[in-house]
């Protein structure tokens, strides 16, 4: 199996060094990944600037390709650049806090995996719980048992697995489940401060609103210890408004001036 990595924290990030290392156990890997921590960026592409790739060694030795651009950059440039065939699967991650419900949208580590699947190369994106985290162990293994279940059976071009695991030994994990993308979401301030010149600037604060009360919804399956699995892709038409909406009879209405 011939795997590509990259994530979202950046190159030198731990996440990224434990689940490479456990792919490496089940297949060819190359890592290529941002320079630097490019959380919340989303589905960010570089167009004005130019792209440079580095070797990054770790360690002494070779660990993989560094990009200072985004993490669907790196999506880009490995699969069209770097790697010398189309991988089988690209897996994202393991990135520090949870990817679920409205995270989902911001996540420069989701974003990676969903360039891959807009290849139509299956992808998977792995996060853990906590900023700080301290268990990767099973959340880089069990990418690994997924990654294999993908490219045996298959997911369908333009979808990619979130798998989110609670940030717990693996005796304390419940278990596993297919989710659906949860409700759950930010309530956003920018909180004017002022630096020590007295000059003023604002930086982001806010509360999360919990709105997922199942355990068929990502974030309330992780806030009760279970990893999250959920199928997504980058088909953002709201079918049901579009049938309402014919009815409208838009075609009709327009008038030329």
């Amino acid at each position: 199996m011939k795997i590509l990595v990259s994530n979202d924290d950046g190159i030198s990030s731990p996440g990224i060094w434990a689940l490479a290392d456990a792919l490496k156990k089940i297949g060819e890997v190359t890592v290529v990944a941002p320079l630097t921590e490019q959380s919340a960026v989303g589905h960010a592409i570089t167009m004005k600037y130019p792209l440079r790739v580095t070797e990054y060694y770790k360690d002494g030795e070779f660990f993989g390709y560094a990009v200072d651009g985004t993490p669907a950059d790196c999506i880009k440039m490995g699969v069209r650049n770097i790697l010398q065939q189309t991988p089988d699967i690209v897996i994202s991650g393991i990135n520090l806090g949870s990817n679920a419900a409205i995270n989902i949208i911001y996540s420069g580590t989701v974003s990676a995996a969903r360039e891959a699947a807009i290849m139509d190369i299956p992808a998977i994106a792995v996060s853990v719980t906590s900023h700080n985290a301290k268990h990767f162990e099973f959340a880089a293994r069990y990418a690994g048992e997924l990654a294999e279940m993908v490219v045996k059976n298959g997911i369908p071009n333009g979808t990619l697995l979130n798998l989110n695991v609670p940030d717990l030994p693996e005796e304390q994990i419940k278990g596993i489940l297919v989710t659906q993308q949860g409700k759950t979401k930010w309530d956003d301030i920018y909180q004017e401060r002022n630096d020590p010149y007295g000059n003023k600037y604002f930086w982001l604060t806010g509360n999360l609103i919990e709105t997922d009360n199942s355990l068929e919804a990502d974030h309330f399956a992780l806030k009760n210890d279970y990893v999250s699995v959920t199928p997504i892709h980058f088909d953002l038409t709201d079918y049901k408004t579009y049938e309402t909406m014919k009815s409208w009879n838009l075609e009709t209405s327009f008038k030329k001036s």
